[in-house]
């Protein structure tokens, strides 16, 4: 079977003593948690001082990932991986049957710092030098939780360099129980694989723009515009420059994948 065909491989996982359904679509493997399931678990790890990868797909995520062995291999091993994008909702209920809960990093991760406070310590990687220091003082002043230190997105990223090697000595020197990457899809992905088994323990979330988000220079859309599937219509028309490859290429391509991975399964099912 071809990884663009694993699109009804549906499991169960143990996360923080409950059990979980993965869905694979496409060759990435997502848990279907609800978001109030995934704070409490994260909010244990940290307390427990536990390694974490909790990463997210959206429709880029997967669309970029049927190009990208790694990427799906990332999703595979890491512990926690879940639906961030309404696209991928539909996706999996129109090839398995299953609607995924979704969800995204600024949505929960305040709770989590809110209910850990002073236990948690956050390391912030990437996003501009201004916005990320602004971002980690606002969460210092909103939640209690310490600023192990920051680091803007702005570095060479490549394996070995002299830049991802003083990051790393200052991520294992300071030890933080959060590490916040906001490098951007998949380059916040593409360092965390390079780079997980040279971390600290510590849970290690890929957050996209939250850092933006955290320092006030973006904001939400109301729920109700998420849970219509237009997010990416408001975020195109604020970022039109940087996003348009992204949405105007980007989801006729997802859609490409997802009704190919329908025809394979219908196919398969008729041999």
């Amino acid at each position: 079977m071809r990884f663009d065909e694993e699109v009804a491989d549906i499991h169960e996982v143990c996360f923080s003593g409950n059990k979980f359904t993965t869905v694979t679509l496409m060759g990435v493997k997502l848990f279907d948690i609800p978001r109030e399931d995934l704070e409490r678990g994260l909010i244990s790890a940290v307390r427990a001082g536990q390694r974490l990868r909790v990463i997210n797909a959206n429709a880029h995520c997967i669309t970029i990932a049927q190009r990208l062995p790694w990427l799906r291999e990332l999703f595979r091993q890491s512990e926690v991986a879940f639906c961030d994008g309404a696209g991928v909702q539909l996706a999996s209920l129109f090839l398995t049957g299953r609607r995924l809960h979704r969800t995204t990093p600024p949505e929960w991760v305040g709770n989590v710092l809110r209910e850990l406070g002073s236990e948690a310590s956050v390391f912030w990687l990437g996003g501009e030098e201004s916005v990320v220091a602004e971002a980690a003082r606002a969460f210092e002043n909103k939640y209690g939780c310490r600023t192990a230190g920051w680091r803007n997105g702005f570095f060479d990223a490549s394996p070995g360099s002299t830049a991802s090697k003083e990051l790393l000595e200052d991520i294992n020197r300071t030890c933080p129980s959060i590490l916040l990457l906001n490098m951007g899809m998949p380059r916040q992905e593409r360092w965390l694989w390079d780079n997980w088994d040279k971390l600290p323990p510590v849970v290690a979330i890929t957050a996209g723009a939250l850092v933006d988000h955290a320092a006030g220079k973006v904001s939400r859309p109301p729920r109700w515009v998420a849970n219509l599937g237009l997010e990416w219509l408001v975020r195109l028309s604020r970022e039109p420059r940087r996003l348009w490859r992204r949405y105007i290429i980007g989801l006729p391509l997802f859609g490409f994948y997802v009704l190919r991975s329908k025809l394979s399964m219908i196919l398969d099912k008729s041999r």
